[in-house]
């Protein structure tokens, strides 16, 4: 292949990068799968044959590099501390979660950009802190790519403009129709029932204690004593 092709790509990453991120992790082994420490969450790099428990890293691949793959709310993640040892991690963007700072594997696309927001993954388009320029290790795969075509700016801010121009025709669509549906909430002798996108949280259903409070008793009532005073409060 010549110069610029998708080898060259390819060797700019270590050889283990893209199974990993192509692996599914956090699965039962079957080969200890009556251990309770069955779960795959362990990959080695020098191997490169899957996710493995931590007792096929014992017996299997001792003396091997391996990291230990992390999970946040249900997306796989990589402590700093581990995988800057192996792999430049410059340009992606670090959290910290359970006190341990990682980085994400692959990408988590977000439907639009919060309002404000001035920076974004180059690839998915996340919001992001400043000082980055992708959300994920994948995402900096994709985006450091010589086939890789960056959105403009532009393109992005009409985009997000769209997006809020769309949500707030959707709040006065459902608010005539709600207005309509009072009106007449009976059509053709059958009740339609429509479904009416909430802006703010419902209000959550009565427990034991809110009940007992809003049926409290008011004090007992105490009869001025006799002989024309007044006691003021």
């Amino acid at each position: 292949m010549g110069a610029g092709g998708p080898d060259d790509d390819d060797n700019r990453w270590p050889p283990w990068l893209k199974p990993l991120l192509s692996e599914s992790f956090f699965v039962q082994c079957k080969t200890h799968a009556d251990s309770h420490k069955s779960e795959c969450n362990m990959y080695c790099l020098d191997c490169m044959n899957g996710a493995l428990c931590s007792l096929c890293l014992v017996s299997q691949h001792k003396d091997h590099r391996a990291i230990q793959i992390r999970r946040s709310s249900y997306h796989d993640v990589i402590r700093v501390s581990e995988i800057q040892k192996v792999l430049d991690i410059t340009g992606v963007q670090t959290y910290i979660i359970n006190s341990a700072r990682v980085v994400f594997l692959n990408e988590r696309p977000q439907p639009r950009p919060g309002k404000g927001v001035t920076n974004t993954c180059e690839v998915c388009e996340r919001s992001l802190l400043d000082s980055f320029r992708f959300c994920s290790l994948g995402c900096k795969i994709v985006g450091t790519s010589k086939n890789f075509v960056k959105k403009p700016m532009k393109l992005k801010k009409q985009r997000a403009m769209a997006s809020d121009d769309s949500e707030e025709d959707s709040y006065s669509s459902n608010s005539s129709s709600s207005r309509r549906r009072h009106k007449s909430p009976f059509r053709g002798g059958h009740h339609h029932h429509h479904k009416v996108h909430s802006f703010t949280p419902s209000t959550p259903p009565p427990t034991a204690t809110n009940y007992r409070i809003a049926k409290r008793r008011k004090g007992i009532p105490h009869r001025a004593p006799t002989g024309g005073f007044i006691i003021e409060y």
